[in-house]
């Protein structure tokens, strides 16, 4: 079976038997173990790679920017049936400003993989493991709850929750599974995966090389915006620190490399913040629900490193924004058809300038 993937209505066919249902190092090999696939805009050029290939991909003055989010157990199985008669998992997205979270319904049998769950009533309340109660404040979108739960939620959560996982993943694997060598600050619903294959012998062979690492942090919620969705904020800290080695970065002709969508939406936040002559990029906090498009455009990053995304998804606008979607088809083709594998456990996409 197949599923299209669409650009500017331009179909792709992204075979399902593609997905990577668990991590390298259920083969017995390293996490940095998977493919990476280079496209060059400029020269519109693909080539194929290793993922350890990266220290020498990159060169001597660029900077890769890298998330430091670490990954939740955002998943949490109600211990009874709810009124709606059928088992319930709640998704733990993301925390919003005034204390509430954004939480999505899932319904699934216990140990299994879960799917959406249109129901549940604005007022509901929902017991949890351990004597918590979830109380549903109203719906954010179509998929999304605004949500309080009775308790201090990542205390909670580490305590009770298990990491999201989709029905491509058939087995459970443990939180560590989910982090990337950068995790600092828990926050984060679903891992920031372009960060996963990075091993401390790769940071250090860029190091070596002359190519900078600085963090920021984005608190990834739940999946990708789907087609038609809008966009929800996610929290986000672009310190002083690393908008000061940006700016040095592309003033001194060095290039700036976000490991994941998630970097790029908080850098090309925190330049929408910057004031006039401070540079391209500002240190910013907050909330963010800037989605980068090709109308919107990218200010601060110059290459991008990013997972394979799924049909709908709007990473693929983001794409688009770096590659266009001439060059953006061939790659997704080209990943298709020699057998790159997709979702956080997959392969990745180097696009650089």
């Amino acid at each position: 079976m197949t599923a299209a993937i669409e650009l500017d209505h331009v179909p792709f066919e992204l075979h399902q038997e593609l997905e990577a249902h668990e991590p390298p190092e259920a083969r017995g090999t390293s996490r940095d173990d998977v493919r990476l696939l280079v496209s060059r805009t400029a020269a519109g050029e693909l080539t194929e790679h290793a993922f350890a290939d990266l220290p020498d991909l990159l060169l001597p003055g660029d900077l890769v920017v890298v998330n430091n989010s670490a990954t939740i157990p955002a998943a949490v199985r109600l211990p009874q049936l709810p009124a709606a008669g059928c088992p319930l998992t709640v998704h733990f997205s993301t925390a919003m400003a005034a204390g509430d979270w954004l939480i999505e319904l899932r319904a699934g049998s216990s140990g299994q993989p879960t799917v959406p769950f249109g129901g549940g009533t604005e007022g509901e309340r929902l017991g949890l493991p351990g004597g918590a109660t979830l109380t549903l404040a109203g719906r954010f979108s179509q998929r999304l709850w605004r949500a309080r739960l009775s308790t201090a939620v990542i205390p909670y959560l580490l305590r009770y929750g298990e990491p999201i996982r989709y029905s491509y993943v058939p087995r459970p694997w443990p939180i560590d599974a989910y982090q990337t060598v950068f995790a600092t600050w828990p926050g984060s619903a679903e891992m920031p995966s372009a960060g996963r294959p990075f091993t401390p012998q790769i940071v250090t062979r860029l190091v070596s090389r002359g190519v900078s690492i600085a963090p920021v942090t984005l608190h990834t919620g739940v999946s990708s915006l789907e087609g038609g969705e809008d966009p929800y904020p996610e929290s986000y800290d672009v310190p002083a620190v690393t908008a000061r080695m940006v700016n040095l970065t592309r003033r001194s002709g060095g290039r700036v490399i976000a490991a994941g969508t998630t970097v790029v939406r908080a850098l090309e936040t925190a330049a929408l913040a910057a004031e006039t002559g401070t540079g391209p990029v500002a240190s910013s906090a907050g909330w963010t629900s800037h989605v980068v498009t090709r109308q919107t455009g990218v200010a601060a990053v110059d290459g991008l490193l990013t997972g394979l995304h799924e049909p709908r998804s709007t990473h693929l606008w983001m794409l688009a924004a770096f590659a266009g979607d001439a060059l953006l088809r061939r790659c997704y083709q080209a990943a298709a058809d020699h057998g790159y594998r997709w979702h956080e456990f997959g392969d990745v996409h180097l696009l650089l300038p």
